[in-house]
């Protein structure tokens, strides 16, 4: 009777004082990862670095070095290596001409393998020449576990990335502002298209209202993969998932989540501080031009340790030093300082800004 009695009261006391934030999300995916948008942070992941097939999510990388190229206004013409591509088409003709802006909507919505092939013969010269540009962009990007064989995302043993890659091709991405537009956009009707292209991915369009846009796929070896970005509450969260049964629900899973557990928090206010070294007695007044927002959870906000480095006097007219942030002893965020002499508006302001920081931070 004592046991039922405590049982009970437990029972009891979790409906009255529900526990929130402690289990991790649940997801069908053999890989996946939750990150923010803005810095990065990975809030959750699982076999995140695993190399495997990635199908049509492939196409992410496709989009951005088209959109990047500056050749969105010319029209690619399409070869018949293009048409006799297998797998899911926007269904072009031999010969057919169409924007190469037109190609990425067709490439994104309806995750065409002819737009993909056709993008890529115009832009890199030749669908090797385009596969070249894509590995180039995946290592500049610090994409240490993927590797591009082709633009379009079918199965090849040398074609291959992680969610965790995935995520920062994402999050690259997502900075560019015609990208973002494409990426969001539900239906779209090219120029040599009587009918309107919508969009597969049903997050967007369907199920879930915070979502801002992502990148379906699938092949059979590789199962069904996706990335897709969500907004809520002035934060932006970006999932990855590969070989995932459930893929939309585990997105949903990742999101709720993310958004249940964190809020972007202010760990340093712009306008002016006053810092003094230790051992003397001297204050020196400097700057912070924009807050500094984080991703934390309510508890660790009390964690977050700060350490601040200020030049010697004559350093630099522009900038200070610098604060670095520290979370469980990791550095997650640093900051310049500015004097108070920093004109805003003068010419050559951020090209000045960015070569006096990297000095500050050991990079030049």
């Amino acid at each position: 009777m004592r046991i039922i009695l405590c049982i009970v009261f437990i029972l009891l006391f979790t409906l009255m004082y529900p526990i929130s934030g402690q289990a991790a999300p649940t997801v069908s995916a053999n890989n996946a990862i939750l990150i923010e948008q803005s810095t990065g942070r990975v809030l959750f992941e699982k076999n995140a670095n695993e190399e495997q097939l990635i199908a049509s999510i492939t196409k992410l990388m496709t989009a951005i070095i088209a959109v990047e190229s500056g050749k969105m206004h010319e029209e690619a013409t399409t070869s018949r290596k293009a048409i006799y591509t297998e797998g899911s088409s926007i269904y072009l003709e031999q010969g057919e001409k169409m924007s190469i802006e037109d190609l990425v909507y067709g490439l994104i919505l309806r995750s065409g393998n002819d737009a993909a092939v056709t993008i890529s013969e115009h832009i890199g010269g030749s669908v090797e020449g385009f596969v070249y540009l894509m590995n180039e962009k995946a290592r500049w990007l610090g994409m240490t576990n993927s590797s591009f064989e082709n633009p379009h995302g079918l199965d090849s043993d040398n074609h291959y990335s992680t969610a965790n890659d995935m995520a920062m091709l994402m999050k690259y991405a997502m900075d560019n502002d015609q990208f973002r537009e494409i990426i969001g956009t539900k239906t779209y009707t090219s120029e040599g298209r009587s009918y309107s292209w919508q969009n597969k991915n049903k997050l967007l369009t369907q199920l879930y209202e915070n979502s801002t846009g992502g990148k379906t796929g699938y092949t059979k070896t590789a199962g069904r993969t996706l990335v897709s970005s969500a907004n809520k509450n002035g934060m932006d969260l970006i999932a990855v998932t590969i070989n995932a049964p459930d893929d939309w629900q585990d997105h949903i899973n990742l999101f709720e989540w993310g958004f249940e557990n964190y809020d972007m928090k202010s760990i340093a206010k712009e306008g002016q501080e006053k810092y003094r070294l230790e051992g003397s007695d001297n204050e020196t007044v400097g700057y912070i031009h924009q807050d500094i927002l984080f991703p934390l959870t309510e508890g660790e906000m009390a964690d977050i340790d700060k350490q601040t480095y200020l030049l010697n006097e004559n350093d630099s007219k522009d900038v200070i030093g610098k604060t670095m942030f520290h979370l469980d002893g990791h550095q997650i965020e640093e900051t310049p300082i500015f004097n108070d002499q920093l004109d805003l508006q003068g010419e050559g302001f951020f090209s000045n800004v960015l070569s006096t920081y990297k000095k500050v931070i050991g990079l030049d």
